[in-house]
């Protein structure tokens, strides 16, 4: 049997690039701002993580390029061994003061961070208790520790507290998104904080989708709920916020210290490069300093919510500047983000396994810098598609 034989019989991209709706890997050929360019065509983006619209700020475009001058284009080793430059220390410490946790640990990537610690934490005879719509990266990091997994229906309490009756007497971990990156709800933390402390489970959040977005000072979930001091471990990435790449955790310093010394995601990997957490420092003050950005965002959050819901569209249960349209079937998905990019708007499908069977939907995202005009101009082509397909 030839191991590539799976990949002669796969058949599903080819198809649809011939069909004329294949919707991935679309090369942009501009930065990643409220617009951009596919194909010498401008485009209304609202399928990116860019919350707060940093990407092309002149402060972290500066950062990035005084830090290449300084440190050279990478690091050409782990955090362990010789990867580790003072601006890598320089930035854990503020991001654990930002957060007011006692240490932070700065990995790679959002995945490798959420990889390395649950696999590092989780050991022969502890428990790991999932959400059902937590992301891949939390999954796989599940998957590589040798704890056992318990996963639980979507923001189900009752569900939870299942799951760790069945488990008393061994070590728990219960992992969270703070905001989920498809449905864009928001994890119900303060009863997951109840029944933590009344089964002796420790808590962690991922504020991937949450940090510069939630909370007073952008610091995530749960400064949202006023949590901060109850939660375990707050993890974030780069990615979306901050503008860059790489992820981080912040936690007691004993955490981070064993987290450090035995993660093989941490130990194997490189660093993250110069300018990267350079961009990183600078967008931190931005989010600390600027917070008109996030009172923007939210704005625009709801004025989207309110347009699709007025239209009749189904949003499910988002609360938050990641809003699903919620189309149904697979086929129709595909085909309403096709009407969609013809109309020069950019969002996401999401088809199972992403999403549950039946659940298919375009996922939309938004960021402070949308203008209004952007902004009425997409529910416009929503509207109009909606109706021509039956969606509404």
């Amino acid at each position: 049997m030839d191991i590539f034989e799976k990949c002669f019989r796969y058949t599903a991209a080819q198809e649809a690039r011939r069909a004329g709706y294949y919707p991935y890997f679309q090369p942009i050929e501009s930065g990643q701002g409220s617009q951009v360019t596919i194909r010498g065509r401008r485009m209304i983006m609202i399928g990116s993580n860019n919350y707060l619209g940093l990407t092309s700020h002149p402060k972290l475009k500066e950062a990035a390029i005084q830090a290449v001058k300084k440190y050279g284009s990478g690091c050409t080793g782990s955090r362990f061994l010789n990867g580790t430059l003072d601006i890598h220390e320089e930035l854990e410490a503020k991001l654990a003061e930002f957060m007011g946790k006692e240490a932070a640990l700065v990995f790679s990537t959002g995945f490798l961070t959420n990889l390395g610690t649950i696999s590092t934490l989780v050991g022969r005879g502890d428990v790991v208790i999932t959400d059902r719509a937590d992301h891949a990266s939390i999954l796989d990091g599940c998957r590589l520790a040798f704890g056992k997994l318990l996963k639980v229906k979507h923001n189900d309490m009752e569900d939870l507290e299942r799951a760790l009756k069945s488990c008393e007497g061994k070590g728990k971990l219960i992992v969270v998104d703070g905001i989920f990156s498809m449905e864009g709800d928001i994890a119900d933390l303060p009863h997951i904080v109840r029944l933590a402390k009344k089964y002796a489970a420790r808590v962690m959040v991922d504020d991937a989708h949450s940090i510069g977005v939630l909370g007073e000072n952008g610091r995530g979930t749960a400064e949202h709920f006023g949590l901060m001091e109850e939660v375990d471990i707050i993890m974030g990435t780069f990615s979306k916020s901050f503008a860059s790449i790489g992820g981080f955790i912040v936690a007691k310093a004993e955490v981070i210290d064993f987290i450090k010394h035995n993660s093989r995601a941490l130990i194997f990997s490189a660093s993250p490069p110069p300018a990267s957490v350079a961009v990183v420092l600078a967008a931190l003050e931005i989010i600390k300093n600027e917070p008109e950005r996030r009172r923007k965002l939210w704005e625009n959050t709801r004025m989207m919510l309110e347009g699709f819901n007025n239209m009749g569209f189904d949003t499910g249960r988002s609360q938050t500047p990641v809003i699903p349209v919620i189309i149904g079937e697979q086929m129709n998905t595909f085909t309403f983000w096709l009407r969609l990019f013809e109309e020069g708007i950019f969002a996401n499908p999401a088809i199972p396994p992403a999403v549950p069977p039946g659940r298919s939907l375009i996922r939309t995202s938004y960021m402070a810098t949308h203008t209004e005009d952007e902004l009425n101009r997409v529910l416009e082509v929503f509207g109009k598609v909606g109706r021509d397909l039956g969606i509404i």
